[in-house]
């Protein structure tokens, strides 16, 4: 491990190490299978709909803006090489108990995403064989990928890298299609109106961009992830804090072209879906369909089928990473630390556990998908904002990472937790609500622990 000031952690004979096999093409796997190169497919509708047809530009915005996160994900990685990510990081620049909430925060994100995934791989699968119950195929789901992630973490990323190919290619057929009837037939819209907006809603709108933004960044969630395989990377950190840094900016041009090419495809305008909420569902299929054909329309369904179940794969690996840190340090109960043969599988049966309730349970009502959904991005954003603390923290409190340099240590931090506050803000109420009540059970949680003997690092 690195003696890089990064004490307050139990002794690896206790609790066991992570072995160390992953390459920096398997960190990009798991960071771009838990985004999901086509992530824009379920959203593109209501963003459309919000940014008044700039959904294009809504995705560079988001981008930037997303930025700011990976720079402090990538700063703190290089210091704080751990498995904990942002628990980890917290701990370090803020202190123990800031730690705990930054962990216990991400548990909300890192657990319910998987069990989103899942319920959608279950939905795709229950509309092409009805006559199986999705909440099985959910369940069928949970189950294969529990069983590769506990093969260890390497033959996950050799059977996620296969996936993550079969959707690469599939966008590229999609890209290519489009390109071809765009240059057959011409565009449905005006060639710069994804950057501009359709005008069926009125002039250029930046707050209605910025509205868009808040609901796009949900897109990204999962590139964070990458960060929690530091304990398993070979050839140092800093092959992380490049991966986090490249998964961001690639996801972020493959979300600006596809929704810049569906966007034109579209026959149907902005003030339409807005119009019409429930049109915006399954409005990139719709477009695809009336534009190239039933056959890619399929095509693209089937792989957003397999990539959720392989997305939920990367989200409960870090999952149970995040259990296995915080399991380490004694925040939750020590056994989440033990490992078999460099494998965290006691943690990660927990996480599966965890999600198969929640994914079971969402895949049985109507209501399932709105009720996580809602509450998914609430956790990670808090996690953010504690993690650009911890740069400030880190660098310019504590002076523990050499010569403080303001606009790298202070400035873009701030900016990035200001980003992430103002999304927060713009969440849904319901999300505001359960977000708070977690973080209320989490600091009883942290209160009762503050009780007990400190166990000596």
């Amino acid at each position: 491990m690195s003696g890089t000031g990064t004490a307050d952690r139990t002794t690896e004979e206790e609790s066991g190490d992570l072995r160390r096999s992953l390459g920096f093409r398997d960190l990009v796997v798991y960071g771009l299978l838990f985004i999901a190169p086509m992530a824009p497919v379920g959203v593109y509708g209501t963003l459309d709909a919000k940014s008044h047809g700039a959904v294009a530009l809504v995705y560079v915005v988001a981008t930037v803006a997303m930025a700011f996160t990976a720079f402090s994900y990538a700063q703190m990685v290089r210091v704080v090489p751990l498995a904990g990510s942002v628990f980890a990081y917290a701990r370090a620049g803020l202190g123990k108990e800031a730690g705990f909430v930054a962990g216990w925060m991400a548990m909300l994100d890192y657990l319910l995403i998987p069990a989103v995934a899942y319920l959608f791989s279950g939905i795709a699968m229950n509309s092409l064989v009805p006559e199986v119950s999705r909440w099985v195929w959910t369940a069928l789901a949970v189950l294969v990928t529990t069983l590769l992630n506990l093969w260890g973490v390497r033959a996950a990323a050799r059977v996620g890298f296969l996936v993550l190919a079969m959707e690469i290619v599939v966008l590229l057929v999609f890209v290519v299609s489009a390109i071809v009837v765009l240059a057959r037939d011409g565009a449905e819209r005006g060639w710069l109106s994804p950057l501009s907006g359709d005008g069926t809603q009125g002039a250029f709108a930046l707050s209605a961009v910025l509205g868009a933004v808040s609901v796009a960044v949900l897109s990204y969630l999962g590139f964070d992830a990458i960060a929690s395989f530091a304990e398993e990377v070979t050839g140092g950190s800093e092959k992380v804090a490049r991966a986090v840094l490249f998964c961001l900016a690639l996801a972020g041009v493959l979300f600006v072209a596809q929704t810049y090419l569906v966007a034109l495809l579209d026959p149907t305008t902005s003030a339409e879906f807005a119009a019409d909420p429930g049109k915006q569902g399954s409005a990139f299929y719709d477009a695809v369909d009336s534009a190239v054909g039933t056959w890619l329309h399929d095509l693209v369904a089937v792989s957003k089928a397999i990539g959720a179940a392989f997305a939920a794969l990367a989200g409960q690996a870090a999952a149970g990473r995040l259990l296995f840190a915080m399991g380490r340090e004694r925040r939750l109960p020590r056994a989440l630390s033990r490992t078999d043969s460099g494998v965290p599988r006691v943690a990660l049966l927990c996480a599966a556990v965890i999600t198969l309730v929640a994914a079971v349970w969402a895949a049985s009502r109507d209501d399932g998908m709105d009720h996580l959904v809602s509450v998914v991005d609430i956790g990670a954003l808090t996690a953010f904002t504690l993690l650009h603390a911890s740069v400030v923290g880190w660098f310019a409190v504590r002076r523990r990472g050499g010569p403080v340099i303001w606009w790298r240590h202070v400035l873009l931090p701030v900016a990035g937790a200001a980003i992430t506050v103002a999304v927060i803000v713009e969440a849904s109420g319901a999300a505001q609500v359960v977000g708070a009540v977690w973080l209320v059970v989490g600091l009883a949680v942290l209160v009762g622990q503050r009780r007990r003997p400190e166990v000596p690092s």
